[in-house]
């Protein structure tokens, strides 16, 4: 995970964790609530990392008022 920003490292760790689980869904502001970034900074991120995340699969899954990622464990 070296060329990842600090952002980005904290978002995957969060989506790791929670994919473990099973294949799990969420908004920017879910993420951000729970690892202390702004909704914004963690949707600007989000289409980056759907394409270079290879610990994690992140598909952009709807969209009513905000996007709803889905995340499931490659």
């Amino acid at each position: 995970m070296t060329d990842y920003s600090d952002d980005e490292r904290r978002i995957l760790s969060y989506l790791r964790e929670s994919a473990a689980r099973g294949e799990q869904y969420f908004r920017a502001k879910n993420i951000a609530d729970a690892i202390g970034l702004s909704s914004k900074q963690v949707g600007a991120r989000l289409p980056h990392l759907a394409e270079k995340s290879e610990e994690v699969e992140i598909e952009k899954w709807g969209r009513a008022r905000s996007t709803t990622w889905r995340v499931t464990e490659s």
